[in-house]
């Protein structure tokens, strides 16, 4: 009966004692660990499905080490959730993230550098036993396939907010562009409608019909006006026709939304309105501030 007492007795101290050693080795107050080794606490932390492998994540964050030395700066970042790179890394802290949440996320210094930041050995200044800290904030998460879209949509919004701001704040100029734009058009007899953002389109040679999206690659002939004729830039002069990927805001908003309007083989005008051309700053030399532009354009092919 004595030793059944005494192993009693021994087993609960043995297990009091790892009890207490587990919990005395999170050196991080306030984290939680996961099996994988990552340490992490969240701030905000909101229902629903998490995101899948190969989802685009729109994640804002910064890292620092030992909390003073910033290694990147907090700016917005998309990101394709991958698989893990080695056990607790800052894709898996990803992973645990819903739309919305906020959290810190501690990871292993020299692994993150190796493959995150893609660095063949840990930078002098650092050293293992550093500390590593992610803050993250996951703004918005989805598949792949609707990246364009969604990156379409952010431009148009965006232009009309860059519309809005420079009649806010130069109503003298941009009042003095409209007159102008409104006396060439009226000159020139286009008695065509705005579309709801301003700009104006003439179709002068139909094509076959098929029009392209955004996110495709379009070839281009266009021959760039100002509205008293001068020319400022001409792909048919050049002999080169111009490519670009269409509906991302690589080329001025103008150009973005009146291509969708073509079609294959079509040619056309485009009237388009200082703000949806080069705004206030104007490009160069060549074109003004406030300048409305005229565009002879030929939907050469898109894929």
């Amino acid at each position: 009966m004595k030793k059944s007492i005494m192993l009693v007795a021994v087993s609960a101290l043995l297990f009091a004692s790892v009890t207490s050693s587990c919990k005395e080795k999170n050196p991080y107050p306030g984290y939680e660990k996961n099996q994988n080794g990552l340490y992490y606490k969240f701030y905000t932390q909101n229902e629903g499905a998490l995101p899948q492998l190969g989802d685009l994540l729109e994640v804002l964050f910064s890292c620092t080490v030992n909390d003073t030395t910033v290694v990147i700066p907090t700016t917005p970042n998309i990101f394709k959730l991958e698989s893990p790179m080695f056990a607790g890394d800052i894709f898996e802290a990803m992973s645990m993230m819903h739309k919305g949440d906020s959290a810190s996320f501690i990871v292993n210094i020299d692994s993150t550098f190796r493959t995150f930041f893609g660095r063949p050995s840990l930078p002098e200044e650092f050293n293992s036993t550093d500390v590593m800290r992610f803050e993250m904030r996951l703004d918005d998460c989805y598949p792949e396939s609707e990246y364009v879209q969604r990156m379409a949509l952010k431009v148009k919004e965006m232009n009309e907010e860059r519309a809005n701001n420079l009649k806010a704040n130069y109503p003298e100029e941009t009042a003095q562009a409209a007159e102008a734009l409104s006396d060439y058009l009226a000159k020139n007899k286009v008695v065509a409608e705005p579309f709801a953002s301003g700009l104006i389109y003439v179709v002068t040679e139909p094509g076959n019909g098929e029009k392209p999206t955004a996110g495709q690659m379009v070839q281009m002939h266009y021959t760039g006006k100002l509205l008293d004729g001068t020319v400022f830039d001409s792909s048919v002069e050049r002999g080169q026709p111009f490519s670009f990927p269409l509906g991302v805001g690589r080329v001025i908003p103008g150009w973005d939304e009146g291509v969708q309007l073509m079609s294959k083989g079509e040619k056309g005008v485009l009237y388009i309105p200082y703000y949806l051309a080069y705004g206030e700053n104007g490009a160069g030399a060549d074109i003004p501030p406030f300048a409305n532009l005229v565009f002879e354009v030929e939907l050469i092919d898109f894929e």
